[in-house]
C-alpha cells in the first residue's frame, strides 16, 4: 500500500506521517528531508545553488537513505548522518530554491519511486500525490494556518537553540509558500481526489486518529 501526504511547511506531516507508518508497519519516506540533504551538500561545497546543471550533477552523486533508530529515523547522506544539520536555518532558507528546479525534481523523484517499489510506504512531501505515487489508494493534504504554522516552527526552532524573529520566520514561510505553490514542476496544491486534514486546531494524536479512522485502522 502506498499513502501519500503532501502539504506545506510546519503542518505537522511528517510528524504525522511517521506516526501512521510506525502504527501499520509501513516504511516511511520523509521526501523533504531528501530535498534538504542536498541543499545541505549543495551549501558545504559552495555550489551556486541557481546553477541548474551543477545541481543536477550533485543530485546524481549523491546518494541519500534512512537508517532506523531506537526511536527516530536518521538521514544519511553519502555516509554521514545530517539528522540534525538539514533542520537549520541556512538550510531552511535555501531549500525551496533547489527544489525548485526542475532536473533535480525527476531525479529525486525516481530515487523516491525507487525507495517505495518494494514496500508499503507512506511518503511526505509537496508533489507525492501528483509526482511520486500517483497510484496512492490515500491521499491525504495536511494544513493548517500561516499563524500556527509560524508558532510551531518557532518553538521548533527555539528547542535546537536558534534565536527566531517571528516576523521575520512568518515571512520566510509565506515566501517558500509562494514558491513551492508557483514553481513550473512539482508545484505544492490540492488535488481532486486527495482528502484534506486541517491540523490548525487539532493535537497531532486528533490527526493522527482521524487519517486512521479514514484509512480503516483504527
Amino acid at each position: 500500500m502506498k499513502i501519500a501526504i503532501d502539504g506545506p511547511a510546519g503542518a505537522g506531516k511528517s510528524t504525522i506521517a511517521k506516526m501512521i507508518a510506525k502504527k501499520l508497519g509501513f516504511v516511511y519516506i520523509d521526501t523533504g528531508a531528501m530535498y534538504r540533504a542536498l541543499t545541505w551538500k549543495a551549501l558545504q561545497q559552495g555550489i551556486d545553488l541557481y546553477n541548474s546543471q551543477a545541481l543536477n550533477v550533485l543530485a546524481q552523486a549523491t546518494g541519500i537513505k534512512f537508517q532506523q533508530a531506537a526511536d527516530n529515523q536518521r538521514v544519511i547522506c553519502d555516509g554521514e548522518d545530517v539528522s540534525e544539520a538539514i533542520r537549520t536555518p541556512p538550510v531552511n532558507s535555501a531549500v525551496s530554491i533547489v527544489a525548485a528546479d526542475s532536473g533535480v525534481r525527476e531525479i529525486m523523484v525516481e530515487k523516491q519511486q525507487n525507495l517505495a517499489m518494494f514496500s508499503s510506504v507512506v511518503m511526505d512531501g509537496r508533489d507525492i500525490g501528483e509526482k511520486v505515487l500517483p497510484d496512492a489508494e490515500y491521499k491525504f493534504f495536511i494544513t493548517a494556518s500561516l499563524q500556527e504554522r509560524v508558532r510551531r516552527r518557532m518553538l521548533e526552532l527555539e528547542a535546537q537553540g536558534f534565536a527566531t524573529n517571528i516576523e521575520e520566520l512568518q515571512k520566510e514561510i509565506a515566501n517558500r509558500d509562494q514558491m513551492d505553490s508557483e514553481r513550473p514542476v512539482g508545484a505544492l496544491k490540492i488535488l481532486p481526489d486527495a482528502i484534506v486534514i486541517d491540523t490548525s486546531f487539532l493535537s497531532i494524536d486528533q490527526a493522527l486518529q482521524k487519517i486512521l479512522n479514514i484509512i480503516g485502522e483504527i
